[in-house]
């Protein structure tokens, strides 16, 4: 057997030694016995017997049912025990003597808690200070649970609860605030009947069907009795008795065979089943990594680019070795040495050169348009030449054209100025590059374009 909890065996023993007037206040501890945060439900119950069986349960009923105006703490104080007397009750398995506590003791409390539920509310009504009517609703507020928690723990308090004059009277009243608080009481009997009244119904439908399944298998065990008689009865017709011990064999190796294979199926459904589960738990595994990773991934490319870092600077070593190897570099490769006189005297040749090379190249240009500008006058004459008239024909206008040199000089003169129209006519895009050239050069391909209407004579139309 358990042993006492140490708590409860010293308060029994103080309130043993105690005056009765101190024995409400010695009572109110109990409620920090029994709101200890390291008890579990176990501990909670074996404290709730122990109290109990050392009868403080029973001081609190007997309390309640004394002059409340003459405890210490009053009214307050009753309330508290209330609170504490149906916590005690509530989780309370008694084994000896059941009968005495649920026919006797429970019906007591409950009819204490409504009595005192009475009180305070005339207290209430009579109150004329704000003060007083808030402490004596909170009051009633705490014993009116006090009575739905008890209640709560045992459902066959409900009927009781409905049934007492008291509750009654709690009921019809004309104060409005604590006729909202019995009504929300009646409101937990209703719902706790309904639930009762609920679970009485799975409980008879449950037996129903475990009366129905029981049947059931007795109506197929007789069944499998009678054919197996049946079958014995026709065996014994048709198989010889020397052989019925050796057929009665081979039938039990048949059904034992029948038993381990219906076994072994059921028990690969079973562990198909963990597996699965199993499975299932895998896969989610696998898909949130996947999640996870594709996540991270995208967190990982949205990553501002790190910023340029300069690189390390050489180490003394390293500056050495490469030192060493710019000077072998230079021993092996020794660069041609010059005075600073024989440079500038190589600079101003260079110079000069190229100032020829320009000089002369302007020349030869120059030399190319005047040969051009010639061959295209001869070209021009063997034109006209070709269609001039007959010596019979010729008069002294076409003799005039062969003698003067006027009518080539204006046709090259209009297509000169034709052609610098157009060269000023074209696009800023077009004479880029141009910006170094002398006024009197005529570009490239303006003198082309000269030559090649030179060319064909005067015949040209412009």
């Amino acid at each position: 057997m358990a042993a006492t909890d140490p708590q409860v065996l010293a308060l029994a023993a103080q309130i043993t030694e105690s005056r009765e007037q101190d024995i409400p206040l010695l009572l109110l501890k109990l409620k920090g016995i029994l709101s200890s945060p390291s008890l579990g439900c176990e501990e909670s119950n074996k404290i709730k017997q122990d109290i109990y069986d050392y009868g403080l349960t029973q001081y609190c009923l007997l309390v309640l049912k004394q002059d409340h105006s003459q405890l210490h703490g009053a009214w307050a104080t009753a309330a508290q025990l209330a609170e504490i007397l149906s916590h005690c009750c509530v989780g309370l398995e008694v084994k000896e003597d059941p009968e005495e506590f649920y026919r006797k003791f429970l019906p007591s409390v409950i009819d204490s808690l409504l009595v005192l539920g009475k009180r305070l509310q005339v207290r209430f009504i009579r109150a004329i200070k704000d003060k007083e009517k808030q402490d004596f609703l909170h009051w009633f507020q705490m014993v009116t649970n006090a009575i739905c928690w008890l209640f709560g723990g045992h459902i066959q308090l409900a009927a009781r609860v409905l049934q007492n004059d008291r509750f009654l009277q709690l009921l019809i009243t004309d104060d409005v605030e604590t006729a909202i608080v019995m009504m929300s009481v009646l409101h937990n009997i209703l719902r706790i009947n309904r639930a009762k009244r609920e679970q009485e119904l799975q409980h008879l439908t449950k037996q129903k069907e475990d009366e129905a399944l029981k049947l059931q298998m007795q109506l197929q065990r007789q069944r499998a009795m009678r054919l197996f008689h049946e079958r014995q009865l026709a065996l014994l017709e048709v198989v010889h008795a020397s052989q019925v011990n050796k057929y009665m064999q081979e039938m039990e190796e048949k059904s034992a065979l029948t038993i381990q294979r219906f076994w072994r199926g059921y028990r690969a459904r079973r562990i198909f089943h963990q597996q699965k589960q199993s499975l299932k738990e895998y896969k989610a595994a696998v898909i949130i990594q996947r999640a996870a990773c594709k996540f991270l991934e995208k967190r990982r490319r949205r990553r501002p680019l790190s910023p340029w870092k300069e690189p390390k600077g050489l180490t003394d070593e390293q500056r050495l070795a490469l030192q060493q190897k710019v000077d072998d570099y230079i021993k092996l490769h020794p660069a041609s040495q010059m005075s600073e006189e024989t440079s500038r005297e190589l600079h101003m040749q260079a110079q000069a050169k190229l100032a020829q090379f320009l000089l002369r190249n302007r020349l030869d240009q120059r030399a190319a348009q005047r040969r051009e500008a010639l061959l295209a006058q001869v070209n021009t004459d063997v034109e006209l030449l070709m269609n001039a008239p007959g010596l019979a024909e010729t008069t002294e206008k076409d003799f005039g054209a062969f003698m003067s040199r006027s009518i080539p000089v204006a046709t090259k003169a209009r297509q000169a100025h034709n052609t610098m129209l157009k060269y000023t006519r074209w696009p800023w895009w077009k004479k880029l590059g141009d910006e170094f050239m002398e006024d009197d050069v005529i570009p490239d391909d303006a003198i082309n374009t000269e030559l090649e209407t030179l060319f064909i004579g005067g015949r040209k139309s412009f």
